[in-house]
């Protein structure tokens, strides 16, 4: 019964075509729908390595304790940077290396972001999201959730004020777009199409093209609507190489 219920108001919300007042169990089976296609519990505890523009990353998750490494080599030597439960370090040649206040924040937001994005949507139950159902719409044909999340203050981490618009395919249940707003290092505004998804030892991943607007005060919830005109510029290309999982 109540499978039939969730379809009745998936066909309400596709023959509206307009924005719909959900309440958060709706968002919340979608968001845990798209979680499960992508791998579930899996992410949960798993250790995770890949390349990323030419530096290893590896990410360990055991039942809420996570450690990301990010390692590559430098003019100084091997830079080794670890953000745990128990805060960010930095070794350098396998010594602690202590850089500034400042600084430590930017590395350490620069390890969580690439390791954020890499397992997409994992994390999007985490205690200090918030998820709100903005609209139903059709990009290339195909039927999207479009679904906002922001973040508390609180455990918000460092990028509290950024806001992400996710695009759950209505069918798949997968992330295949998204969008987001960020404020640190000058702030900007970006889009990002998946492409080249691939299932590693049950996880999901994806690529990305990362697409901006020659316009940097458009409006966030604006994006897609420019992406299907093509007047979005592509800026890069974000890609994961040599994925393993255990």
């Amino acid at each position: 019964m109540k499978t039939k219920l969730t379809s009745f108001f998936l066909i309400l919300i596709f023959i509206s075509g307009c924005k719909i007042d959900v309440d958060g169990s709706f968002v919340d089976t979608i968001i845990n729908r798209s979680i499960e296609v992508s791998g579930g519990s899996k992410f949960k505890n798993s250790v995770i390595d890949f390349d990323f523009r030419g530096r290893h990353y590896k990410a360990i998750r055991i039942d809420g304790l996570f450690q990301y490494e990010r390692e590559f080599q430098d003019s100084l030597g091997v830079i080794k940077d670890v953000l745990s439960n128990s805060g960010y370090e930095r070794f350098l040649n396998n010594q602690p290396f202590l850089p500034h206040d400042t600084m430590a924040v930017k590395y350490a937001r620069s390890v969580n972001s690439v390791h954020y994005f890499s397992v997409l949507p994992f994390g999007l139950n985490d205690e200090a999201v918030n998820k709100t159902y903005l609209d139903s719409l059709l990009i290339k044909g195909k039927k999207y959730h479009k679904i906002k999340v922001d973040f508390d203050k609180d455990g918000g981490g460092e990028d509290h004020e950024d806001v992400f618009v996710y695009y759950v395919n209505a069918e798949t249940y997968k992330v295949d777009y998204l969008s987001y707003i960020y404020f640190v290092d000058g702030g900007g505004i970006r889009f990002r199409e998946a492409y080249n998804e691939r299932y590693v030892n049950g996880l999901r991943f994806v690529d990305y093209n990362n697409y901006k607007s020659e316009n940097d005060s458009i409006d966030l919830y604006a994006l897609d609507s420019l992406y299907q005109l093509n007047k979005l510029k592509l800026l890069s290309k974000i890609e994961l190489e040599n994925i393993s999982v255990q």
